[in-house]
This record gives structure tokens, sequence and C-alpha cells, in this order.
């Protein structure tokens, strides 16, 4: 049935640290029976196994299943061979935990050649019945318990009727009841079967095994014929013997009667201190001594057996009976496909709409590289021409995350990160308006100081280069960067309105809609387009510009004048910033988060205590008071938090100030899911793109683009992929085709490519046909049938091929080693 003929094997190969875990073994195993392989950990005996199963190369000798060679025969040879010839019982099951018990028996059969239901569903409900999982075939495997996945895996193996079976530690992960109940199973094989064991417990194998090989270091040292296995000292963990308690007291009168079993003397000095209370037919027992109570019933894992306990003997097992004629098959097997493409297309649009919610929106990534690619093409097709522009907007520590819409409870999270700094909602751009009141020409003129809004704490007294550093929460600094475009000759509206010198604007007065008015206090030449600010008053900024839309990226600010009582602009504001204008008429401040008052002329439709249907973060506040206001102000007044939640909710996108900007991307874009970047030295690299004016360079230009989509692409399978090495591991163990893996892959990716790029190329299609409707852009781009089908055809190559590499890494090793790694290094 099996013969080895000196197998050697090797890790780390011609290396210091080689270890020759096969040793020039040779052997010969009957075609039924139990056999055993004992020995250590690390003495060689399931790379033995993996070898003659296999799941593993030998580096040297020969190694006959059946009478076929599979030491030397091409990897699908020698899965044809075990896969028609073998069945496996692995030590952790290597089930696939989203299929059904059912399919996961199923799949053995596929795999050689049996496609009739009928036949499937006879076949396999028999074997489960035999395992006594009958019961659980439609349950998921991830719902099972230890000794349940073993049965199902014993199932699997069995279903197709093998010649021989390997079990590789089957008792390993299990208590005492479940690993005698399938060491039964395991022997009741072996009477027609040949049953290869591999095992640690001695006991174990001396009862159950008809033949033992103890290895050590790679070598047989001891083969031979077990006759010593009549019983087997092995206590259940989940019997209790009665009769082997040393202490037996009965306690109790006419109604009662308790018998008290003790494995220990009860000191003079304790008692045993229970209360047994009986009412309404249930039973309650408390102990004082606050022990741990178990109840015993008949849904409890422990047995009582009113008995001494005793060996147990071959009866145990000879009660497992398996009728092999309902397994046979009366045609001759052959190793199949059990993925078509057709198959495996329909199979991968049922894996991502499985998709968790996190790794949907990570789909996101295909979307825009399509958008990338489609850009690229079409740009190739039509322009030589790209507008310049500058790349510096933001301040250069910022690192920018793109996302639709923040999650108030995952933005505080991050936070606290210890990579972060702090955080912005939106893009860090803040306009305050600049009045010149010198001149009667400029008095109702104003100029926008638009800056990236920064901590005050990131400069110091040392980074002044003119005035000082704020004392008061409304005094700022604003970056040389900023002042030099606002004195800019060409286009300086400072300059316009009489301005010539920096000096003129130190201690200047800017403004911003309701909020006190600001002072420039100092100027500092850091090379950003940055304003400095006291943090703590940054939401309060960031509020004041926040419409009902929401802040999409950029603070913008219109020049305003002091409302008045007639102004509709009901907003969520700060009642600390008001205790000026507003007082309370009744209730109480909202000093708790989603809490508000308001206006007294409200308070018949906005019932004190109760929700109203302003909301922030999508929760509705509740009114706790009500004010008046001597400028007849309308607005919700609430607790600073709300305030912030209010603004993070209402923005898109969010800026992080990195302490470790490495460490920061790699949290936030590994760790967290999100799409993170730097944006100086995103904007850097856009700025000198567009500078290319000629064809060659949007040759280059597009070039890159279309090599981060690749990246992209490449990066976020092979992330995907990596948590998926494991199942395809188990695929393989268990036998199924390398082609099988590589269609449910193409088919996985088809589908995401489907459901997630063209989206991104029809959106940046709209987008680049609208962008060429303006004249001065028509020729940049050239959008057609030709340029949108190359984007496409494109597209689908570059996700499939990329997608397939580091599968094709992988699938290039035995299914042992897949088993065996937890990356594609």
């Amino acid at each position: 049935m099996i013969k080895i003929e000196k197998a050697n094997k090797y890790f780390n190969r011609r290396k210091r640290n080689e270890i020759h875990i096969i040793n020039n073994t040779s052997l010969e195993l009957e075609d039924k029976g139990l056999v055993a392989l004992l020995g250590q950990s690390g003495s060689g005996k399931t790379t033995l196994l993996n070898a003659i199963g296999g799941l593993d190369k030998i580096n040297s000798g020969k190694i006959y299943v059946n009478g076929k060679k599979i030491s030397s025969h091409s990897k699908h040879q020698v899965d044809k061979i075990r896969n028609l010839n073998i069945g496996y019982i692995f030590q952790d099951y290597k089930l696939l935990d989203n299929m059904t018990v059912f399919d996961n028996v199923a799949i053995a059969l596929k795999m050689i050649g049996i496609k009739d239901k009928k036949q499937i569903q006879e076949r396999v409900y028999y074997v489960l019945e035999a395992v006594n999982m009958y019961r659980y075939r439609n349950r998921p495997a991830k719902m099972l318990s230890g000794g349940e996945r073993q049965r199902v895996s014993i199932a699997r193996a069995l279903v197709k009727n093998p010649n021989i079976v390997i079990a590789d530690e089957p008792t390993g992960n299990l208590d005492s009841k479940n690993s005698l109940e399938i060491m039964n199973i395991i022997k009741s094989i072996s009477k027609d079967k040949l049953v290869i064991l591999v095992t640690h417990e001695v006991d174990l194998a001396k009862f159950y095994a008809s033949r033992i090989i103890e290895i050590k270091d790679g070598v047989i040292t001891k083969d031979y014929k077990n006759e010593e296995n009549d019983n087997l000292d092995y206590r259940l963990e989940n019997k209790i013997y009665l009769k082997d308690i040393k202490n037996i007291e009965q306690i109790g009168n006419d109604n009662v009667n308790i018998d008290l079993y003790t494995d220990t003397d009860i000191e003079k000095d304790k008692k045993l201190n229970i209360k047994i209370i009986v009412k309404d037919g249930n039973i309650y027992i408390k102990s004082e001594e606050n022990q741990k109570v178990e109840v015993i019933d008949e849904n409890s894992a422990i047995e009582l057996v009113d008995d001494n306990y005793k060996k147990i003997d071959k009866s145990i097992y000879e009660k497992y009976k398996f009728d092999l004629d309902k397994l046979s098959v009366n045609k001759k097997l052959k190793y199949s496909s059990i993925y078509g493409i057709f198959r495996s297309i329909i199979y991968g649009f049922k894996k991502i709409f499985s998709y968790s919610i996190l790794k949907k929106i990570l789909l996101f990534g295909f979307f825009a590289s399509a958008m990338f690619i489609t850009y690229a093409i079409c740009n190739i097709a039509g322009t030589n021409d790209i507008r310049d522009k500058d790349f510096i907007q933001k301040n250069k520590e910022y690192l920018q995350v793109e996302i639709p819409k923040i999650d108030v409870g995952k933005f505080l999270e991050y936070e606290t990160s210890e990579n972060v700094d702090y955080i912005l909602p939106g893009d860090s751009n803040i306009t305050f308006q600049m009045k010149f009141t010198d001149y009667y020409q400029t008095s109702r003129n104003a100029i926008s100081l638009t800056g990236s809004l920064t901590a005050l704490d990131k400069i110091s007294s040392e980074d002044i280069i003119k005035g000082r550093m704020p004392e008061e929460d409304y005094e700022i600094v604003v970056d040389k960067f900023i002042i030099d475009g606002l004195l800019s000759e060409e286009t300086g509206m400072a300059r316009h309105m009489g301005v010539k010198s920096v000096d003129e604007l130190l201690n200047k007065e800017v403004s911003v809609p309701d909020m006190s008015k600001f002072k420039i206090v100092g100027f500092v030449d850091k090379e950003s387009p940055s304003i400095y600010v006291n943090r703590n008053i940054f939401y309060n900024l960031l509020n004041s510009y926040k419409e009902d839309g929401g802040l999409n990226g950029t603070y913008a600010v219109m020049e305003s004048e002091e409302k008045n009582g007639d102004s509709t602009d009901v907003k969520v504001k700060p009642y600390e910033l008001y205790e000026y204008d507003i007082t309370l008429t009744k209730g109480r401040m909202p000093e708790n988060d989603y809490e508000t008052i308001v206006n007294k002329s409200k308070q018949n439709e906005m019932k004190l205590n109760k929700d109203i249907n302003e909301t922030v973060n999508g929760i509705p506040l509740t009114v706790v008071g009500y004010y008046e206001s001597a400028s007849n102000k309308q607005d919700f007044f609430v607790n600073n938090d709300t305030v912030k939640f209010s603004v993070i909710s209402s923005s898109t996108d969010f800026m992080i100030y990195p302490k470790n900007e490495e460490e920061a991307l790699k949290e936030f874009r590994d760790d967290k899911g999100l799409n993170i970047y730097n944006r100086y030295e995103r904007d850097r690299a856009e700025y000198l793109k567009d500078k290319k004016e000629s064809i060659i360079s949007s040759l280059i230009f597009a070039g890159i683009i279309l090599g981060i989509s690749l990246v992209e692409i490449y990066l976020m399978i092979r992330s995907s992929f990596l948590s998926r090495i494991k199942e395809v591991g188990v695929l393989r163990a268990i036998g199924v085709k390398r082609m099988d893996i590589y269609r449910m892959f193409v088919g996985e990716i088809f589908a995401i490519t489907t459901f997630a790029s063209m989206p991104g190329v029809l959106f940046m299609t709209y987008a680049l046909k609208t962008i060429s409707s303006i004249e001065y852009m028509s020729r940049m781009f050239v959008i057609n049938i030709l340029t949108i089908g190359i984007s496409i055809i494109l597209i689908y190559v570059f996700n499939i091929v990329v997608g397939l590499l580091p599968l094709f890494k992988v699938l290039r090793k035995t299914p042992a080693q897949i088993l065996a790694r937890h990356d594609v290094e």
C-alpha cells in the first residue's frame, strides 16, 4: 500500500541551522490496520506524514502510494494520486468556515468527479450519520465545537472511500471524552483501511494501534506490532465515579435524604455551609463559603457514575461500524475541477456582497484607480498642455485622510492615537476678513486672509521674525508665505488697498462671523501657508463657518456685519461665547452633550426636557432651558463638546498633524484602512506633473498615474490575500486543484472590478466630458468609445494580472509550506 525507500528531507538545507528531519527512512505499510507514529515534538512525525500524504516533498528517496510514485511526479500528478487514494484528518480540522457542514464534506466528492446531486447527498448524509453529525448538516462550520469540527473532518476524509486515511494529531485539541469518541471512529475505520496516526498520547496509541513506529530525530528507532492493547487506563474528565470517593456520609430525615461525597477530609474548625432551598418545584443551592456550585442534570456535561473507575476495554470501539458499500463508487474516479469560470464569477459576486462594511469601503481604492487609469488614457490621447499651479496649499506637516463622511466615534478614537498630535475636520483652510478703514475709498472693502489652520504650540518665540507670540486666545500668528501673496505686485489684494510692507499688517485686526475680532501679533517664516491659532478655539472657529450642507473641505467666509434680529441664519453655537448676549429665563444651561437652550419665543413648539428636530451627529438635541437675547438671536446654544460633534459630523475629509509621520501613515493606512497621504507631498507631486507641457511629459504623467494605480491595486489585493492564505492552504490541503483556486480568485477580481472599478470609469468619463466642454481645456482630453474601451480593458487586465501575482507565488509552494506560513515572502 505504502512504500518508502531511503527518504530524506532537510529544513534549512545547506545552512548552519540545517535540520535532517527525515533521515534515510525506509518503511512499508500494509493495506489495513492502525499504524501509530510516536515521538517527541520535532522528531519528524508530521513531516513524514505530510510526505506520505503528498502535502510536502522529500529531498531524496522514493515514496510509493498504491504502487504509484509520488516523490518525483509533477505537483498535479501528486495532487491527483493523493486526492484519489488518501483521506486526510487534520489536527486543526482544515474546514472552510463559511461553508456548511454538508458542503465541507461534499467538496471531497466533487473533487473525485462525482457531480450527481442525489449521489452526493446520499453519501454525505450516510457519513454524517456515521460520525453523529447529521443534525448539524446545514450549520456553518465556524459554529461548531472542536469535537464537532473534528467529526466533520473525519466525515470528509471518509466520504470518498479512500484506501488510506492519515490522521495528524486528531485528538490534540480535544477533551478526554471527545478524544475517545474520535479514536473509536478511527479504530473502526482501520478494520478495512490503512490508517496512519500521529499522536503524542502514548496510552491511546498503545490501546488503539495495531502497529507502533517510534521516531527520534528523523530516524525510526522502533517498529513493532502492538500486542498490549487489551485495556486503557484513561479517565474521562466529565465522569465522576462515586464509589472511588473515600468519604461518604448520609444526611437526612424522613423527608430529606442527602448523600455527601468528599474526596478530602473536612477540617474540624471549618464547616461545609450550604443552603438548599426548595421552592415552586425548583431547587436552589448556595455555598456560604463562595465556593463554585455546579448543578448536574440531564443537560450537564458532567456525569455521575455509581461505581468504581474501571479501565476501558476493546468493547468501547467495537460498536462503531461503517458500511463501506454505501460509500463505493461504480464508475472510475477522476481528479476533477470544482470551479468553472462562470461559476467562479458568480462566486466572486457573492463573495464581495458578503464583505464586511470596512472591506466594502476599501473597494473605493478600485474606484479611484479606475478613475486614474481612465484619466491617463484620455489624457495621452488628447493633451499636450497642462496648466501650472502652486503645490503648497496646506501646512507641510499635515496628513490628509479622504473620507466621504466622518464618524464621530471613530474620529474621537483617532484623536487618542499615540501617533497623532491633533486632528482637524475638513482640509484645514480658513479665511479671515481684513478691512481697511484708513481711507474712505477702501472703508467698505475687505480682503481675505486665507491659510492652513495650525496649532499655535507648533511654533515658539524663536520662530517669530516680527512681532511676538500671542498672549490671548484671539491673537494669531501668520506665516510670511501668506503675507507675501497679499503683497504681490501682480495679484496681491493688500497692495491694492495701499499696504506696502509686512509691518503695516502687524497688529491688524481680522474677523470671522459671530466671533470677537482677532489680531495679528506676529509673523513666522516657515515657508508654509499657515495661520497659527490657540487650539482651544479651533472648533469655535470651524463652527462659525459650518453651513447646513456641512464642511466640504475648505472653510469659506463671507464678509459679514453683525447679525440683527431679523436673521434666519440659525446655527448650533457654544453658549459660553455668548453669555454677554443671552440670559437664561427658565431651566438650566446645556452642560451635557446634546443638550440645548432655545429662544424663549420657541417654548410652545420646543418643550422643556424634550427632543427637537435639530440634530447633531444624527442625535436630536434635548431642550433644557430657554433664553432671551439682547440681539434677538434664535440660535441653538450648546456646550463645547456638542459644537465639536456638530463640526465633525458635518465634515468630509480630515487633516492629521502627526507626532511620527511614518508611524501615523502605517497606522491609518494599513491598520485602519483609510485613504491617507502626506498632503505636502501629494500637492508637490501634482504640481510637478502639471508643469509638463509636452506630449512626452503627458506620457510620463500618464505612466506615473498608471503605475500608482497598479501599485494600489496590488497592495489592496495583496492585503486582502494575506488574510486568506489559510483559506488557500486549506483548499490545497484537501486537494482542490491549483487551477481551481486561480479561477476562484479570477472570478472574485472580475467581480470587484465590475462592482468597484467600472463606476470609476463612468464617473471619470462624465467628469472629463464636463471639463472638456470648457474651451481652453477641450484639447486636454479625448473621450470616445476607443479611449474608454482601452481604459476598461486595461483595468480588467491590470486587476487580474496584478491580483494573481501574490497567489502565483504562494501556489508554487507545497500545501504544507502554505499552511506553515503567514505571509507570501
